[in-house]
């Protein structure tokens, strides 16, 4: 339930079990709190989640866990205060204000006292995903996943498979205001090993959202990640080594846009600009990518797994132009930096849960489609590779460079998509790598709802996608020498 509440209208329990803590005592003390601070707010946590996986053919594994809890958060300047505990009592929050009133030293800031905003449309369900299948169910799921699989090719030797859900409830409080929000995320994963002719290889697909399990069960959809999961391992059965040299490369849709998301993605992230670490630092207005590169942020997308109705400051989630038409148009910021930097957040602050204090974190990013169709970028490519999926890679923020791995590629010959390659490496520099796009595709895909993206050890859930893009040069690393 997403709502807003004033002290007047606050003066029931706060809905966390085993607490008795009120929220007309709770803003009291957050107002004490941040009396003559800059910034700050407390954030009230409740998550149950689950995983189950499968693998030779039985349930592996499978967890339940619960934590609820606090963070209060004080910011004065650029220095940061945080204290956080699993105990949400009144005595706990007491001690907790003591302690992020350290940074105090008789300085008095300048917080905007103003109610937060009212939130938008729900943008997800708030049915509790761990309830709508049994236990049984789902791992009579996973089974039905691992006998299907096997049934369509004689070659798959095994079958990992594993679903996991996530309800947390959330609170916000400050100046006055309490804002709440229910956030449900499924996922299930399928991985396939076929062998052939002593040779082994792996295929993996999933998906997930902001959503629950029926959108795995109906019309059985599952059966769509086998047959894809095991499409990739038998094409992975028959690449051969990828050439290393400098080629051109066509991305497809979708997935690849992690590739997006890491190289320029972070780099477009508040902290990193304010602290001027970031190629993209200092660089409003200028040309960073090719003429027909637009790179967006939207967080309000429905079911989407980095979607949320607002962030974790409480500021509502919004769609944030980053780049338009190659000109670099803006970062993602929270409240702290967004303040430092002289503008507004757009709703980017981000934790892990309520022991972090948020950051500046993407939701969604992609970039937005072209006029140009897959089939005319690979009849323009005499000799090059095409990129079809990652397992994932590695950035520098300060310089951009980057390095990935790819899941599933081919040769490009004479505009011909010809042989699968295994252990290609992409690698480059983002901001370079931009400016390379001579073609942008006229289907946009998002992924299919399993990014998890890390910062300074916090982990939270985004989605990445892009068109089918063609680069006219990168570097390839490979096992087969350039002729």
């Amino acid at each position: 339930m997403a709502a807003s509440l004033t002290a007047d209208n606050a003066n029931q329990a706060l809905s966390f079990a085993h607490s008795d803590l009120s929220e007309t005592l709770a803003i009291d003390l957050v107002n004490d709190a941040l009396h003559g601070m800059d910034d700050g707010e407390l954030f009230l946590e409740n998550t149950v989640s689950e995983a189950v996986s499968l693998e030779n053919s039985s349930i592996r594994s499978t967890s339940y866990d619960t934590h609820q809890g606090f963070g209060l958060r004080t910011v004065l300047g650029e220095a940061t205060a945080y204290a956080h505990s699993s105990d949400i009592s009144p005595d706990c929050l007491k001690r907790a204000l003591s302690t992020t009133n350290s940074i105090r030293h008789g300085y008095t800031g300048s917080i905007d006292l103003s109610p937060m905003s009212h939130l938008p449309l729900l943008r997800y369900t708030q049915v509790n995903p761990l309830d709508t299948l049994s236990f049984k169910d789902k791992t009579d799921l996973l089974s039905q996943i691992d006998v299907y699989a096997r049934s369509l090719d004689p070659r798959v030797t095994q079958v990992m498979a594993s679903c996991s859900a996530e309800w947390q409830r959330i609170r916000i409080i400050r100046n006055n205001t309490v804002v709440e929000d229910i956030r449900p995320l499924v996922r299930l994963n399928v991985s396939i090993i076929t062998t052939a002719h002593g040779r082994s290889e792996v295929g993996s697909y999933g998906g997930g959202g902001r959503t629950t399990y029926d959108v795995f069960v109906e019309e059985n959809s599952w059966q769509g990640y086998v047959k894809e999961a095991l499409r990739q391992s038998l094409i992975n059965l028959d690449a051969v080594a990828a050439p290393a040299g400098d080629y051109p490369v066509v991305l497809g849709p979708g997935w690849p846009g992690v590739l997006l998301h890491e190289a320029v993605g972070h780099g477009l992230e508040g902290d990193f600009n304010r602290k001027k670490t970031s190629a993209f630092s200092g660089r409003i207005g200028e040309q960073v990518a090719a003429r027909g590169v637009t790179v967006v942020d939207d967080g309000t997308i429905k079911n989407r797994r980095g979607s949320l109705s607002f962030d974790d400051e409480g500021t509502p989630c919004q769609r944030t132009i980053l780049i338009e038409d190659g000109i670099l148009k803006g970062y993602m910021h929270d409240r702290l930096n967004a303040r430092l930097m002289g503008t507004i957040s757009t709703g980017n602050g981000r934790r892990e849960s309520y022991t972090s204090a948020p950051m500046p974190r993407m939701t969604n990013t992609f970039m937005l489609e072209g006029p140009n169709s897959q089939e005319e970028m690979i009849r323009s490519v005499k000799k090059g590779i095409f990129a079809v999926n990652f397992h994932g890679g590695q950035v520098d923020i300060t310089s951009g460079k980057f390095v990935f791995s790819t899941a599933e590629a081919y040769l490009i010959e004479d505009g011909k998509i010809t042989t699968p390659v295994k252990g290609a490496t992409l690698i480059g520099s983002g901001p370079e790598t931009m400016k390379r796009i001579s073609m942008i595709g006229n289907d946009l895909a998002l992924d299919n709802g399993v990014g998890t993206c890390g910062k300074d050890g916090q982990s939270v859930p985004v989605g990445v996608g892009q068109p089918s893009l063609l680069i006219s040069h990168l570097t390839i690393g490979g096992t087969q020498l350039s002729s």
